[in-house]
């Protein structure tokens, strides 16, 4: 498949310089470095959250039907301020 890419110049003329020294293309260059990026990609194990839940039964039976800002305000009841 044809594609077109583009980077940069000082990028492009080192990777011409190490395929006429190694008698290669700049494409078998390009396709080398994509398939070491991506099976490095692959091989990285999937981020996964940790589990943040916190022991409890749930809102407070005061608190269910109310707006956030009713209940950040009882979770400060009692506490001055």
């Amino acid at each position: 498949m044809k594609t077109t890419i583009e980077i940069s110049d000082a990028l492009l003329e080192r990777a011409r310089q190490l395929a006429q020294a190694e008698g290669r293309s700049v494409r078998s260059l390009v396709e080398e470095g994509l398939t070491k990026v991506l099976d490095e990609h692959r091989a990285r194990p999937p981020f996964l959250l940790r589990d943040a839940s916190v022991d409890g039964d749930g809102l407070r039976p005061e608190a269910v039907g109310l707006s956030f800002q009713e209940i950040l305000e009882l979770s400060y009841e009692g506490r001055g301020a």
